[in-house]
Parts: C-alpha cells; structure tokens; sequence
C-alpha cells in the first residue's frame, strides 16, 4: 500500500481563530471609543486586568500577575490572527500598559458582539 501525498500543510488557526484582519480593531489610543473600558480602566486597572481575563475566557487573576497581560496579550493576537511579536507585546504592556489593556478589553467586547 501507497501513502497519500500531503501536497498542502495545514493552516494556522487552530486556536478558534475569529476574523483575521491582521490588525486591532481600534488603535492603542482609541480609549474614548469605548467609554466603559476607558473608565474602568482610568479609575480601576486592576479591575479593568481582571474584567479583560474574565472575558477572554482566563482566570480573572491573570491581569495581576507579572507578564499575565502579556501572555493574555499574545494569546489573544495569536486566536484572532493579529500581526506582531512577543517582543512587541512585552515592550507594549511595559511601556503603554494601560492603553494597551484597554484595547484588549475593546477588542474582545468588539468580538463579542458587545459594542
């Protein structure tokens, strides 16, 4: 007996991928695009980490551990195929936290059908 040729290897996606747009959906600054995350994140991050967890299915304790957003982050990039690296998610959480957790809370409630 012969073995079948595999002539096409599989695609990416295996993590549930949604919609593949290769990028966010808001910018890093679009805070005021959604005011319910702008505000819970201003007035409570710690809050805003957990809600964020929570969503995208984690425990909510994973947006209080040191590198949980970034791991969250580069989870998230990878099952709704946005470009970028670990490194860029790294440099990203240090340096631009809290934008950064907003436009993950934002783009899960945009994928979620909730904005």
């Amino acid at each position: 007996m012969s073995n079948p040729v595999v002539s096409q290897q599989p695609g990416a996606g295996g993590y549930g991928t949604n919609v593949q747009t290769g990028e966010w959906s808001t910018g890093l600054c679009d805070c005021c695009s959604d005011l319910l995350v702008c505000a819970l994140g201003f007035f409570c991050p710690l809050a805003l980490g957990c809600y964020t967890a929570d969503k995208y299915g984690e425990n909510c304790c994973l947006g209080c551990l040191p590198g949980g957003l970034t791991a969250m982050k580069t989870h998230m990039r990878l099952t709704y195929g946005i470009q970028g690296t670990v490194c860029n998610d790294a440099l990203m959480s240090c340096f631009c936290g809290l934008c950064d957790l907003c436009r993950m809370a934002r783009e899960i409630r945009i994928r979620n059908g909730e904005v």
